[in-house]
């Protein structure tokens, strides 16, 4: 039987069938998506998980129509407005993961404002993956070990690979996920974490996005706890 995770991550999907099932635009469901959002983080502090990744806008979400991404991006700076001092006075460190080059300069600043603010907070850390993919991620991660490694003359063999690579990652300094989260019923992970979800338990609900509550993400740990880890190997072993 597994511990408690201390690290989950989350697609947040559905929000577009939301809102159409209730005859609203899709911006709607994004809209109360971002309620969502503030009510998961709230329920991981309360459950003790430590580490938080949500997957907020993916790199193939520019294809999107014109309109939906500028609501999308609206919302992210509401949130960074709105949240930010929130998040800092209950002590949550928030990190964005993700390319930056492509998102606006008054975006970028005030994601480095609001991690220069949370950056020693210590109840949870809480990472949203913006304009995100996981196999840029890795591409990024090994060109730049490779740059490092060479200024360091470090030979490249496939054992310092496997130890620098991690490093170099959107995500070094985090534990692995345990547990990767995807609602609205769809089953598959979207290019998110490909690195880090190798071993990661996959949990599956039906729930859309805006209406995933405490107890869809208690359901998803007592799930969690339940199996029986064992990383390529026999017998269980403890994380």
């Amino acid at each position: 039987m597994s511990q408690s995770p201390r690290h989950i991550a989350i697609i947040m999907d559905g929000n577009g069938r939301w809102a159409t099932q209730r005859g609203l635009p899709r911006t709607a469901g994004h809209q109360r998506g971002v309620e969502s959002v503030k009510r998961v983080v709230e329920a991981a502090v309360e459950l003790g998980v430590e580490y938080l990744t949500l997957f907020g806008f993916s790199t193939e979400n520019w294809s999107r129509p014109v309109d939906e991404v500028r609501e999308l991006m609206r919302l992210l700076r509401m949130y960074l407005r709105a949240e930010t001092a929130e998040l800092h006075r209950n002590n949550i460190r928030l990190k964005v993961i993700g390319r930056r080059e492509e998102l606006e300069p008054d975006i970028v600043k005030m994601i480095e404002q609001a991690e220069n603010l949370t950056a020693n907070n210590t109840a949870i850390t809480v990472m949203i993956a913006l304009n995100y993919g996981g196999r840029q991620d890795i591409l990024c991660a090994a060109t730049n070990m490779a740059r490092a490694m060479a200024e360091q003359g470090i030979e490249p063999t496939y054992e310092a690979a496997e130890e620098y690579l991690p490093q170099f990652l959107s995500t070094a300094g985090a534990p692995d996920p345990d547990i990767l989260i995807r609602t609205s019923g769809e089953r598959r992970i979207s290019n998110f974490l490909l690195w880090q979800c190798a071993y990661s338990e996959l949990f599956y609900c039906d729930t859309l996005w805006p209406d995933f509550s405490k107890a869809d993400l208690e359901a998803a740990i007592v799930d969690f706890k339940a199996r029986d880890r064992r990383f390529g190997g026999v017998k269980s072993e403890a994380k």
